[in-house]
């Protein structure tokens, strides 16, 4: 005889409304975009970062930085360097291209739009940073513009 628990999963998985394959699929494949992306915007946005503080970013700031070994910064940044986003050379600083730029202020921006709502929302600023460091590469455009009309309504 089946316990209290198989019931509520049954009684569960009966109301349970399946979303569409169309739509799950199109939802996974643009999480996977994001997840591709989401290094490049923490690079380029890590660079302009030291490249306006000291005039240029190296290797070993960038693994400082993000927290991560210098052969990843340096495996990450031969990747970015292939698709468009850097530009370097044997030894020298690391500099954004203009795709490069382009992506780290609009990573920038979305970073900042993230951390207003939260802010607005009443979450302390430290976990406001931290949480927007995951929340800016996953929402879409339109719910970033809700995000930022909601933030600029609560001022």
């Amino acid at each position: 005889m089946p316990g209290p628990s198989s019931k509520n999963a049954a009684a569960a998985r009966k109301n349970a409304v399946a979303r569409p394959t169309e739509v799950q699929a199109s939802a996974l494949r643009r999480t996977r975009l994001e997840r591709g992306m989401e290094t490049a915007q923490d690079y380029v946005e890590a660079i302009a970062d030291l490249s306006a503080i000291h005039g240029e970013a190296r290797v070993v700031d960038l693994a400082h930085r993000l927290g991560v070994s210098h052969v990843t910064v340096i495996r990450t940044v031969a990747r970015l360097q292939r698709d468009g986003y850097l530009s370097t050379k044997p030894y020298r600083a690391i500099f954004l291209t203009e795709q490069g730029s382009q992506l780290a202020e609009e990573s920038r921006r979305r970073h900042e739009i993230v951390i207003a709502f939260l802010r607005g929302l009443g979450v302390p600023e430290e976990i406001a940073q931290t949480d927007a460091e995951g929340i800016e590469h996953h929402v879409s455009p339109e719910t970033l513009a809700a995000l930022k009309r909601c933030a600029a309504a609560r001022r």
